[in-house]
């Protein structure tokens, strides 16, 4: 329960860890679930980001942009929806079987698959259907993939390797 909690807090401290960049915002949100869903397994690395989500829509401004229920009308929300089944997949390839650098590596962008597909679909319908302001199919896959995932390649590489080391030492100590 406990690491559940430092991870939710730790997803928290990412969204405010901006590293500046053109075009759209960077942050660490995807490097601390991506580690969740690897160090606690699926459920718990789920539990952690769904944890940080309710946060967020409870009103506290854990999110980039703050929080609050209406959040959920924000093109950017299924990102947030992304992290949770992305930290599941992750953790359930990872520990699939023994964790090597490779498996990692194929859980991690897995995990980032799953984010870019949740939050690219939200994005796109609450533009066209909420917002009445459609994005083009060209335009979403630039702006919301393109120019983005870059940055989230490298945390995929990071998280693996950050990863690989944390969890024989955490589970030495018996923390997970």
């Amino acid at each position: 329960m406990v690491m559940t909690a430092l991870f939710t807090a730790l997803i928290t401290a990412g969204a405010y860890i901006r590293i500046p960049v053109p075009v759209c915002p960077f942050t660490l949100q995807f490097l601390f679930t991506t580690l969740a869903g690897i160090v606690l397994g699926r459920n718990k690395g789920a539990a952690a980001a769904a944890l940080y989500v309710l946060v967020g829509l409870a009103g506290l401004p854990v999110f980039t942009g703050g929080g609050g229920i209406d959040y959920v009308f924000q093109p950017t929300f299924g990102y947030l929806i992304g992290f949770i089944a992305g930290s599941y997949l992750t953790g359930l390839i990872a520990h699939s079987s023994k964790p090597t650098t490779a498996r990692l590596l194929v859980a991690c962008f897995s995990g980032l698959a799953v984010v870019y597909a949740l939050g690219m679909i939200y994005y796109y319908l609450i533009s066209a259907f909420y917002l009445h302001a459609p994005i083009g199919i060209g335009s979403l896959f630039l702006y919301c993939f393109v120019l983005a995932v870059p940055g989230d390649i490298a945390l995929c590489i990071l998280s693996a390797v950050l990863a690989k080391r944390l969890m024989p030492v955490l589970h030495k100590k018996g923390a997970v």
